[in-house]
């Protein structure tokens, strides 16, 4: 299944997309695509609905967050090692863990807003997981039981703000409003055979800046549920953002990073593309 959330922002309502490529109404079968719905058993009830009798939404609506209000929105650094070289660090032992604010989740094609006073905004396309059961110290054999589906997330990232302005912590850069774009969908496990073989790319202003593929993660999804439930309880709905491949603005010579006015496109097999024209922020009122 493919599973949306559409409307305008706060208020979002529940879909699907039918095998014709047309949005349907979820929105008398379940309240929202949150941790309750990406249960198992409420999964298994949605997978046996016929989509062609759920009502049909006329026009083209925004596309809003694919998953409502995620309890955590774990982020995984450096989890490509072609990336890794190109950021001039060394190649991770363990899992590189962060978490991007709740308030930088946005949909997948809303405006990236640059933050005020921002110089090195900065793109980077990746594969997220989300969690469908309560998950506590997983072994890495049994940790796919527990991932409910996968959607792309554009993890954009300021660079003066994650490295400059944090000392060791990443948060300020990678935290910013609209800096975490989540969809268009969430696409249920079942449709992704293999979620470690999946191309990966990105363009800006219809060049292309990445291009790779999931095969090429240091740790991948099994190892990442594992890791991170060992030091945290994850719960239905979670989002884990798994990496970028190398591509980045960061990595350029010379970096070259986002401007307003530009426009970000990127997608990976099988989970549909994303596209953000990026605007500078109002300057606040003092």
């Amino acid at each position: 299944m493919k599973l949306v959330r559409y409307g305008p922002a706060g208020r979002e309502k529940p879909g699907m997309i039918d095998a014709d490529g047309r949005l349907r109404d979820l929105s008398r079968k379940v309240k929202d695509i949150d941790g309750t719905t990406l249960a198992p058993a409420s999964l298994a009830r949605l997978a046996r609905l016929d989509p062609a009798k759920l009502p049909l939404v006329k026009g083209r609506p925004r596309l809003g967050p694919c998953v409502a209000t995620p309890p955590k929105f774990v982020a995984i650094g450096l989890n490509f090692e072609d990336h890794a070289r190109e950021s001039g660090v060394p190649i991770p032992e363990r899992p590189v863990v962060f978490f991007k604010a709740e308030t930088s989740i946005s949909g997948p094609n809303d405006n990236i807003v640059m933050p005020e006073g921002s110089t090195q905004t900065d793109w980077e396309v990746e594969l997220a997981f989300v969690i469908g059961r309560t998950a506590r110290s997983v072994p890495q054999k049994d940790a796919m039981r527990y991932v409910a589906g996968y959607c792309i997330v554009n993890d954009v990232s300021e660079r003066e703000f994650q490295l400059k302005h944090g000392a060791s912590q990443w948060s300020k850069g990678k935290g910013c409003d609209t800096f975490g774009p989540i969809g268009p969908w969430l696409v249920t496990k079942d449709e992704i055979k293999d979620p470690q073989k999946l191309g990966m790319w990105l363009d800006v202003n219809g060049v292309r800046r990445q291009t790779g593929n999931t095969s090429t993660m240091i740790f991948g999804v099994a190892a990442l549920v594992a890791d991170v439930s060992r030091y945290m309880t994850l719960l239905p709905g979670d989002v884990v953002t798994t990496g970028t491949p190398p591509g980045v603005g960061l990595g350029m010579k010379p970096p070259q990073y986002l401007k307003a006015g530009d426009v970000v496109t990127l997608g990976i097999d099988g989970l549909g593309s994303q596209k953000q024209k990026v605007v500078a922020a109002r300057p606040r009122r003092r």
